[in-house]
């Protein structure tokens, strides 16, 4: 299975919440999800309990996964 992270703009190091790398397993929605971040391949050297899948940061509590897009339209 893949997993990308999101890199930073500058440092170019992993994001990181909690001394653990951000993942996701869909590239297409980690770009969605944080518009205008990099999101690159996530190295196989760091071991999954290296890392914290993106829907469990405290800040993504409200979303619903599987992830729809309808979840994020503005009300008209």
């Amino acid at each position: 299975m893949s997993r990308y992270a999101l890199q930073g703009a500058t440092s170019r190091d992993l994001l990181t919440f909690g001394g653990r790398v951000l993942v996701h397993g869909n590239r297409a929605e980690l770009e969605f999800l944080f518009a205008g971040a990099r999101v690159v391949d996530c190295p196989r050297d760091i071991p999954p309990e290296q890392t914290l899948p993106v829907r469990h940061h405290p800040q993504l509590a409200a979303v619903r996964w599987p992830l729809t897009k309808e979840q994020f339209r503005c009300p008209t």
